[in-house]
């Protein structure tokens, strides 16, 4: 068996987000003040975690999220890159760690409303006869094709969880036998700051209160708010992911707050990369953001 972690962040906020404009992809806005604060306040959260890999949407607002140095803030003005260089720039173990870019993990492309207030597309939406999450806008995505983009990404972690997960078992089995794995791979410990919204079945606790969990890589991805909802529907809908039990159906249908993190843990069994098992251990997490003065509150839209 193979097991992962997915880590899901949403970028930090823009100038955009906080007036209720539509983005997509054809609007590239880097992070305000507040979206900076933010990111920064998710790199804190998530500094003990130990990360194997990490990718970014290629626009502006989500790469920012991911370094905090000088040369990081030349990027972040011009590039979604930052979100997830600081929180690479806050890790304690991942400083270096290469950022993969992946058009995959772009936001929904909303078409002739990119620019255009939210309240307008909610028009559009009433002028056809839909609901405004459902409505696609000329020239946009349909939530089909984004969802399409989030199964294709999705597999491909799961291959390359598999394959990493096979080479640490042959490299185990060369250098220390079968005698010296518990569960048939060679598996590496990880550090969480989440214990209050995951099972006792899948962590266990230390004594300075972190949540450990073995696992064969453990993937960290920044993206948008609708990409992400349309992902998660994926998870729960095509994939029968378990859900944390208190969470409401509301919770699940909202977008991400600016920031706001998902993990999931993902087995794979007998390398079968087309039938994972996904346990949502938290979703949308904003505990980080309760210093950082920011609206927490996301538009069920973008």
């Amino acid at each position: 068996m193979v097991r992962f972690g997915l880590t899901v962040v949403r970028h930090g906020e823009t100038r955009y987000n906080k007036d209720k404009i539509l983005q997509g992809q054809g609007i590239d806005e880097p992070l305000s003040p507040t979206g900076f604060r933010q990111a920064d306040a998710a790199g804190l959260f998530l500094s003990n975690v130990k990360f194997t890999h990490v990718f970014s949407s290629d626009l502006l607002r989500a790469k920012q999220l991911l370094c905090f140095s000088e040369e990081c803030i030349r990027i972040k003005q011009k590039s979604s890159l930052v979100t997830a260089a600081t929180i690479i720039g806050k890790n304690k173990f991942c400083k270096g760690l290469e950022i993969k870019c992946d058009t995959r993990l772009r936001e929904r492309k909303y078409g002739v409303a990119e620019g255009r207030p939210l309240t307008e597309l909610k028009a559009m939406a009433k002028a056809a006869g839909q609901q405004c999450p459902t409505f696609t806008p000329s020239g946009g995505e349909t939530l089909d094709e984004v969802r399409e983009r989030a199964r294709d990404f999705f597999e491909f972690l799961c291959q390359l969880a598999a394959e990493v997960g096979q080479i640490r078992e042959k490299k185990d089995q060369e250098m220390h036998g079968a005698a010296n794995r518990s569960s048939g791979t060679y598996e590496e410990e990880s550090v969480f700051p989440w214990t209050d919204h995951c099972g006792v079945h899948e962590f266990s606790s230390d004594n300075d209160g972190t949540s450990k969990l073995l696992l064969d890589a453990n993937i960290l991805v920044v993206s948008h708010g609708a990409y992400m909802r349309n992902w998660v529907g994926y998870f729960v809908s095509d994939l029968k992911c378990t859900l944390p039990a208190d969470l409401t159906k509301t919770q699940l249908s909202s977008v991400s707050p600016n920031t706001g993190v998902s993990h999931f843990i993902i087995k794979i069994e007998n390398r079968s990369v087309l039938k994972p098992e996904i346990i949502c251990v938290c979703l949308n997490q904003d505990s980080h953001l309760v210093d950082v003065g920011a609206e927490c509150v996301a538009s069920k839209i973008f």
